[in-house]
């Protein structure tokens, strides 16, 4: 695996704490920035541009027509977003985002040149409402262009920091354009305002050509239709999920706008009865600079924490929960101040669209476009243009008639000091069913992030058993390759034995002989029952054309077993030499089990006949045999010599034989069969086979840091496959005393095992409490591998070249392990939290693209729930190692003390039993090309350590800081077993011209 951390060290100038402040990271800063410049320019356009068509359309109409403009924006804003959509698949998007503002702004300039010239009444009024109109679709495709923009530049965790701080681009122009817009008043009409703001519109598409052209990499070249369609069976997984995910999204999105319609055409209603014009255009610019400043503190330093915090749905649930309580309450408070200049309905609406106002552009604006980060790329723009515009647009027209109806129901029936209240009881309503909406969209996030990743676990969990039997008796019966129906067969047997068996026993008579085999095999394993004899017993008659001898002998022993009276004698028949080997040996074995004295002396015969014979075949065979048999008796003294057999065959089913046979004397053999390739794994289901007999010779050899590392994890490996509860408890107490690579196959093993979809009772409580102590463990350990980089790197001033490669060294091997690190990390996680979850997170994880990290620390910060996930999810991200070892001392876990590299490497060797055996070398070939001197005790410890290239490395280093040491110990170490430390023996025997004969002869 690649290095995936920036190791270089972070600046801590001004630039560095401005943007911790802000919650941004250096890589991050360039886009954000220049985005919030796009944002910021074209918001104090657009304020101005509406602040100036409202009090216009406000001054022709009043508000009474609101709902009629309501309806047709949502006309015409549907129509545009269509538009906007059928482009991108017409033109590259880089272009379409770029074009659009000003596409959309000259229809507004002609407009407004129009009502200069045009001085008919009834026309300017037509042009007012179409001018009033048309902002208010501009707001709605800017809205979506930033919104996808900001989706193409930063990932699913950069868009949780950066986003705030882009759209605080419109709390900004809100104080822009609310203060300045009374200045500018005085010096021109309103319509030269809208002018001037569709200029200053264009100047932001300007900002967004140039960063479009700075990062097109990010943007797709070719347009929509002319992409390459992926497969479509690769997302067949995601239809459903994603159809749910999308219409709930685009319930949230028009849920969101019917809410503030309805607060705005109360708010709006409200100041028109209290305001004239020029009052009215005033305090709409005074309130829009009040709250921009409150929304632009709140944005610029809280939102991106607590959005990092609680999540985008807690954030997002703020605005409901908040409107729907504070409605009843904040008005009800105001009825306490009578003698207010306002009615306290005036002051509650104000509130209430303060509120309203600084939720909906801080948490709820920070958080959208990072819920529509779960849906793959290929489809994302689309849908966040559907269900971002289009909901919209839908919902502006819906708001417009509720708030119609409303309007004439409450003129009839309704008493007119009660009316208002019944527009507060629709939105206290809107605001229950969208705080609803929120819930599910969380439930359905992490679950649609998992299934965008691609990589679930199949398991009984999420298999339809039923379904599956049904699946497998149709691929077994219809035409398919033989490999696939294999597959089929060990799949159910994996996950339903005994449904297995009642699958396959009634098609045994259709099925190839191979997949016969493999079928009887699954049967005999599931123990021979009389009531699937009807369905074996044909085999045992038909002609060996119809039969293999390999079916036949299977089908014999599964009759014999099952049959509860048998006839022994018929097989005494099939003792004949010319009877196929296997049937031979099968008929054999299951005398010596069942049969009298007589026919197993004559059984007994035929196995040692069988077991000598010169035919590799005739040997696999009745071995094989044997594997039934309950007592060997005289048959036992060949056993030494077919384990030392030429045939890899006859020794592979001698070491099947033994386990079967439990012959205890022969389990060394067992182990000794681990140390090769051929038979590793034939010994590895052998020893499954014993359970808990083999546990605790396996363990003394998982345990013994002399044997070959690769041996002691096939070691820890079987015991994992072993899976009793006597196995689980001996890896849980091995795991609290072990480090590095051990830990990392103990977890494997573990997992094997410990499949752990929730936390539900008090034992699983209690492995949590455990795997967070070791997770605090690791994390501890971290802190010192960055404490060694951040120390050896500015510490480091030697240029020699092989000084510069020795550091070179050890800084990758310090990289190479905060990956292990981070990788045990992940498989601790694995033993508490769901399978799948954490598959796909771990996949993601690994990845080198920024997105697919960003998508795996998302999944895991909405699936993990211990103490430290905050920082464990810095730990896992990309960050310098000065940051994250400032954030491990802020937790309690790890204070950083500058030290000289001395200090600091032999603090590292006080820990060599945590480091890996390469950085371990690399500590002593550092320490050699340094002049640091180390103790004795460290010197030692390594010389004895069971990698031959590390004692070779402490040999190195002794070889140059003590002579006299070295010469004190070459006569022992010229009989090390490692060629690389005997041969480094040799030279430096040569070197100091000491003699072998005199040497042995002193020892």
């Amino acid at each position: 695996m690649e290095q995936k951390n920036n190791w270089l060290p972070t600046n801590r100038g001004t630039v560095a704490r401005l943007l911790q402040w802000l919650n941004l990271r250096p890589e991050e800063s360039e886009r954000t920035w220049m985005m919030f410049a796009f944002y910021t320019t074209v918001s104090v356009g657009l304020r101005w541009a509406e602040d100036s068509t409202v009090a216009l359309f406000l001054d022709e109409y009043g508000a009474d027509p609101l709902p009629l403009m309501y309806i047709a924006s949502a006309v015409i804003g549907f129509g545009l977003v269509v538009l906007y959509s059928w482009l991108q698949k017409i033109f590259p998007l880089r272009w379409v985002i770029v074009a659009i503002a000003p596409c959309m702004v000259t229809p507004l300039v002609l407009l407004v040149f129009l009502h200069w010239e045009i001085h008919i009444s009834y026309l300017t009024v037509v042009i007012v409402f179409l001018m009033r109109l048309w902002v208010d679709a501009l707001y709605v495709v800017n809205d979506l262009n930033t919104s996808i923009v900001a989706n193409q530049l930063f990932n699913i965790r950069e868009i949780k920091r950066t986003y705030p701080l882009v759209s605080s681009g419109l709390l900004v122009a809100d104080v822009i354009s609310g203060f300045s817009l009374p200045w500018l008043l005085q010096y021109a009409k309103l319509s030269k305002v809208i002018v001037i703001a569709c200029a200053v519109i264009i100047v932001g598409s300007v900002i967004l050509l140039y960063l479009s052209h700075h990062y097109r990499t990010s943007f797709p070249d070719a347009p929509q239709r002319l992409q390459a369609p992926e497969e479509a069976s690769r997302h067949h997984r995601l239809k459903e999920p994603l159809k749910v995910y999308i219409w709930q999204l685009f319930a949230f999105v028009g849920l969101l706008q019917i809410l503030g319609l309805l607060i705005d055409f109360q708010y709006l209603r409200e100041l028109k009865s209290n305001f004239d014009e020029k009052e009215l255009a005033s305090f709409l610019g005074l309130f829009g600079g009040m709250v921009g400043l409150c929304e632009l503190m709140t944005q610029w330093f809280i939102s991106s924490r607590l959005i990092e915090r609680i999540g985008v749905f807690f954030a997002a649930a703020l605005l409901p929960i908040t409107v729907g309580c504070f409605i009843p309450v904040g008005i009800a408070l105001f009825n306490l101040f009578p003698t207010m200049q306002f009615s306290s309905f005036f002051w509650g609406l104000i509130i209430l669209k303060f509120c309203d106002e600084l939720l909906r552009y801080t948490f709820i604006m920070s958080s959208g476009p990072a819920l529509y980060q779960p849906i793959p790329e290929r489809i994302r723009n689309r849908t966040q243009i559907l269900s971002g515009g289009t909901a919209d647009a839908i919902a502006t027209g819906l708001a417009g008639v509720i708030i119609f109806v409303t309007l004439l129901f409450s003129a009839q029936y309704v008493p007119q000091e009660l009316q208002k209240w019944v527009f507060i009881a629709e939105t206290v309503i809107v605001a229950a069913i969208c705080l609803k909406v929120v819930m599910l969209l969380r439930s359905h996030y992490v679950d649609l992030l998992v299934l965008s990743a691609d990589r679930g676990e199949l398991s009984a969990t999420n298999v339809g058993l039923r379904v599956l039997q049904q699946g497998v008796v149709k691929a077994l019966e219809e035409k398919g390759s033989l490999a696939d129906k294999r597959s089929c067969i060990e799949l159910l047997t994996q996950i339903d034995l005994q449904g297995a068996v009642e699958v396959l026993a009634p098609l045994l008579i259709k099925l190839p002989s191979d997949l016969q085999c493999q079928s009887l095999e699954v049967m005999l394993m599931a123990e021979a029952n009389p009531k699937y004899l009807p369905d074996v017993k044909p085999l045992l008659e038909y002609s060996e054309q119809r039969v293999t001898p390999e079916v036949f002998a299977l089908a014999l022993r599964y009759v014999w077993l099952a049959e509860p009276h048998p006839n022994l004698a018929a097989l005494e028949d099939y003792l004949n030499p010319r009877q196929h080997s296997l049937i031979r040996a099968t008929a054999a074995a299951l005398l010596l089990r069942q049969g009298t004295p007589m026919q197993k002396v004559a059984a007994t015969t035929t196995m040692r006949r069988m077991l000598t014979h010169k035919l590799e075949r005739e040997r696999v065979n009745g071995v094989k045999a044997l594997r039934e048999a309950v007592y060997l008796q005289a048959l036992r003294i060949h056993i030494p010599n077919l384990l030392q057999d030429e045939s890899l065959r006859v020794r592979c089913a001698v070491l099947e034989m033994i386990a079967s046979t439990r012959l205890e004397e022969y389990y060394s053999a067992l182990l000794a069969a681990l140390y090769y390739k051929s038979t590793r794994n034939t010994a590895m289901s052998a020893l499954v086979k014993l359970e808990n007999e083999a546990l605790e010779m396996l363990l003394q050899l998982a345990t013994n840091n002399y044997k070959p590392e690769i041996v002691r994890m096939y070691a820890w490996r079987t015991i994992g496959q072993i899976g009793t509860a006597e196995a689980v408890d001996c890896l849980w107490q091995n795991l609290e005393q072990s480090w590095g690579a051990t830990r990392y196959h103990i977890l494997r093993s573990l997992l094997k095992i410990h499949k752990q979809p929730e936390i539900q009772s008090l034992e699983d409580r209690f492995y949590e409490g455990r795997v967070g102590i070791f997770i605090e463990q690791e994390l501890k350990f971290l802190g010192e591998i960055y404490a060694a980089f951040i120390d050896f790197t500015k510490q480091q001033t030697s240029t020699d070249e092989q000084s510069q490669v020795v550091f070179d060294l050890l800084q990758r091997s310090l990289a190479e392990l905060e990956i292990d690190v981070r990788e045990r990390i992940v498989l601790l996680l694995k033993l508490l939290y769901s399978p799948d979850k954490m598959q796909a997170a771990a996949f993601n994880l690994r990845s080198d693209s920024g997105t697919n990290l960003a998508r795996g620390l998302e999944i895991l910060d909405h699936t993990i729930n211990l103490p430290c996930k905050t920082l464990l999810l810095n730990m896992l991200d990309r960050r310098s190692p000065e940051e994250k070892l400032y954030l491990l001392g802020a937790a309690g876990l790890g204070e950083y003390e500058k030290m000289p590299i001395s200090d600091r490497l032999r603090r590292l060797l006080m820990l060599s039993n945590f480091l890996s055996d390469w950085c371990l070398a690399c500590c002593f070939h550092f320490a050699k090309v340094s002049h640091i001197r180390l103790t004795i005790p460290e010197i030692m410890i390594s010389l004895r350590h069971p990698t031959g290239f590390v004692r070779e490395a402490a040999i190195t280093y002794l070889s140059v800081v003590s002579r006299r040491v070295v010469v004190e110990l070459l006569p022992q170490l010229q009989k090390d077993k490692h060629p690389l430390v005997v041969a480094q023996v040799k030279n430096l025997m040569a070197k100091y011209q000491l003699q072998n004969p005199k040497i042995t002869q002193e020892v």
